[in-house]
């Protein structure tokens, strides 16, 4: 890896970000080799099912516009944010769109990442389940019982914040960190 001067490292980034993801909105986290990718003329792209990045690479739009301009892209899918950013901060993946919990966790490591672009916030778009027929019915009945999720990650906060608010602490639960394709089994 070059060194490169800060200020032009962020405008190469900038220049990637704005070919990439033009009129995009989405939450992306750039690392240092995003810098040196751009002159590499290949980029490597974390993503996760589900997300924005899934549909773009479904479509192939993003592959083939940057192909004209002699730029491949590799796409490595990731269980989750918390890892995709761990694969970011070594330099593995150039980019890759997490939700907004896990960069705070990585930056609070110190992690080298540059945020190029946001998604509007979907407060809707996670949840606490629990089995069908289960007699947990408010988060107070979680007191004592295992609650998977993914460490870091959306659900990690979103969890904390529950228990906050239902005047539980976190030792009160038994968390089990799981990426999420484990969870689901």
């Amino acid at each position: 890896m070059t060194d490169r001067p800060d200020h032009a490292r962020r405008r190469t980034l900038r220049n990637l970000a704005a070919l990439l993801f033009a009129s995009t909105p989405l939450t992306i986290a750039a690392g240092r080799r995003a810098a040196i990718a751009a002159t590499d003329r290949s980029i490597n792209i974390g993503w996760q099912k589900g997300g924005s990045l899934a549909v773009i690479k479904a479509r192939g739009a993003l592959q083939q516009a940057l192909a004209s301009k002699g730029v491949s892209i590799s796409w490595l899918e990731f269980p989750a944010g918390p890892q995709m950013l761990e694969a970011l901060n070594v330099g593995s993946i150039d980019l890759g769109m997490v939700g907004e919990t896990p960069p705070i966790f990585a930056q609070a490591t110190a992690a080298d990442l540059l945020y190029v672009g946001s998604d509007p916030p979907a407060p809707c778009a996670e949840a606490l389940l629990v089995p069908k027929g289960s007699v947990i019915q408010h988060v107070a009945d979680l007191r004592g019982k295992r609650v998977a999720l993914n460490r870091g990650s959306n659900v990690h906060y979103l969890l904390v914040q529950l228990l906050q608010k239902a005047g539980l602490a976190y030792h009160d639960i038994e968390a089990v960190y799981l990426v999420p394709a484990d969870a689901r089994a």
